[in-house]
């Protein structure tokens, strides 16, 4: 696929692909439409590659504040955006943002230049609050925000009727599996989320990346139970390489969440931050304690 977007109608939602079904740093857009409104959900690095003026819409709804989803949100500059309350901080300044990922320097500073020449990342102070269970009536067509945290706090799914497609934004049902890499993510709150994701029962299921919009229900819990079983098999790696002592800098250079030959400049950190979360839970289980100060072992 090339970097043009391909279209998919889905009712009064159109499906944006990015490149390669929105593989990172890309993504799939949403526009919804309606009789009186219209949304566009998440606009990726896509709409600026197509180098033409994007759909008009009345407002712009994320599913998060995290680079990839703001990317192309500079292209509305008279339109609303709107976040979830618990991201809000994220796209009012820089440093919100920067706080929101928590990285340590020089990384932060680095990557502060990556999203503003990269991604575009345009500061929004006067960004509105929405909650989870909101509905935005667009005319004759609803979107339903659902609140799924543990990506970022404010991470959430929309539901828009009457097309009967739930976005589930990062929860992106890959191999890779579910990212909670940053400060402002939580494991615990992530596996909730997933938990509640099995009851979802629609006719579509899309995501920011990847996969792009699964009509059967079967595939979209099969991909589910593979994105799901991705944390059990990361802390079964953890235990076993636990069965001899280890520092965290020892786990965060052995690399459980993404393969010792990745090239990520803030591997380290997300290493650091997701296996810390698995070592406070298998300690508070019994199942690892700590040796001496700052040694591990199952």
């Amino acid at each position: 696929m090339s970097d043009a977007l391909e279209e998919q109608q889905f009712g009064a939602v159109t499906v944006l692909y990015g490149a390669h079904h929105g593989k990172y740093p890309h993504g799939n857009t949403l526009i919804v439409r309606g009789r009186a409104q219209s949304i566009a959900i998440d606009p990726s690095l896509g709409l600026v590659a197509r180098g033409s003026p994007p759909p008009h819409v009345d407002r712009v709804l994320h599913s998060h504040c995290h680079e990839d989803h703001v990317a192309g949100s500079f292209l509305y500059p008279d339109a609303g955006w709107l976040f979830h309350e618990a991201d809000l901080p994220g796209i009012r300044s820089l440093d919100g943002l920067m706080d929101l990922y928590g990285y340590a320097e020089p990384i932060r500073s680095a990557w502060s230049k990556t999203v503003v020449e990269q991604f575009h990342f345009t500061p929004r102070p006067e960004a509105v609050a929405f909650h989870g269970g909101d509905v935005f009536d667009l005319g004759g067509v609803t979107v339903e925000v659902i609140h799924a945290p543990g990506h970022t706090r404010g991470h959430c799914f929309f539901r828009i009727e009457p097309a009967g497609l739930v976005y589930l934004a990062d929860v992106d049902l890959s191999s890779f599996g579910p990212y909670y890499g940053d400060a402002w993510s939580d494991l615990e709150d992530f596996e909730r989320t997933l938990v509640m994701a099995r009851e979802l029962h629609a006719r579509y299921y899309a995501t920011f990346h990847h996969v792009g919009v699964i009509e059967d229900r079967a595939m979209y819990l099969a991909r589910l139970d593979r994105f799901a079983g991705v944390i059990a098999d990361r802390e079964r790696r953890l235990l076993a390489y636990l069965a001899e002592p280890h520092t965290l800098d020892d786990i965060v250079r052995h690399r459980f969440v993404y393969r010792p030959h990745d090239q990520v400049a803030f591997a380290d950190g997300v290493e650091r931050r997701s296996m810390s979360l698995h070592l406070a839970r298998l300690m508070r289980d019994g199942r690892v304690r700590e040796l001496e100060p700052g040694r591990y072992r199952a």
